[in-house]
Formats: structure tokens, C-alpha cells, sequence
């Protein structure tokens, strides 16, 4: 399957759609979820065309995986969550959820977040 160009996430890098921005830096973005599911919840997404964790651990430059993973604490700092807490969340594929055909983190925190799964008999 080929990186859709079209993607929000792809048309959000481009400047296509606005974005609530938090934090960049040369080879990834962070910003606000339009659909937030906690008090905090980010999105940090590297500015390569990886669709999903698999790709980009696969193909990505040690200095884009660096970058991405600097973000995302830099994130959580700036949200003030790395004292009380907060998920790191990354959906691969269908099984998963994944919503959009691009590589993303969430970050989210700002209160209690409970069990991360139901558990299942």
C-alpha cells in the first residue's frame, strides 16, 4: 500500500490545513487533537511519508527517529505532564484503529486515565 499524499496529517505539514500548533522541529510537528479524548491530548507525527510505526522504524534516518522521539518528550513537558503522568499511544493498522494512513503519536494526560484496555474474559 503506497503513502495516500492526500491524508489530513499529510495536508496539515503541507500548511493545507491549520493546525493548533505546539512544537516543531526539523522532522516532526506537534500539535493539538481536534477531537481531544483527555484535559491534554497531542498529536506528534514525523514530516516523512511513514504510514505507520512498522515503515518508519524500517526507514526512517536515526536523525528523523531521534528528532520524532525528542518531540514527544518535549511535548509531554511543555503540557506539564511528566510529574503526574500521561499515555504514549501509537495505533498501527486496522486491528488497532488507526484513523489516519500516517504515522502518529498520542500523547494524553491531565487527569486519571484508568486501565489502559477493558480487560476481557
Amino acid at each position: 500500500m503506497s503513502y495516500d499524499t492526500n491524508n489530513i496529517f499529510a495536508k496539515v505539514l503541507r500548511g493545507e490545513i491549520p493546525c493548533n500548533k505546539i512544537a516543531e522541529n526539523q522532522h516532526a510537528l506537534a500539535f493539538y487533537d481536534i477531537n481531544p479524548q483527555a484535559p491534554q491530548h497531542a498529536l506528534i507525527i514525523p514530516k516523512g511519508a511513514y504510514q505507520s510505526f512498522n515503515e518508519f522504524a524500517a526507514m526512517a534516518t536515526a536523525d528523523e527517529m531521534s528528532a520524532w522521539l525528542a518531540l514527544i518528550a518535549d511535548v509531554a513537558k511543555q503540557l506539564g505532564l511528566t510529574d503526574s503522568g500521561y499515555r504514549l499511544l501509537i495505533n498501527t493498522g486496522g486491528d488497532a484503529a488507526q484513523e489516519v494512513p500516517h504515522l502518529h503519536a498520542h500523547i494524553v494526560g491531565g487527569h486519571a486515565l484508568g486501565r489502559m484496555l477493558a480487560t476481557t474474559a
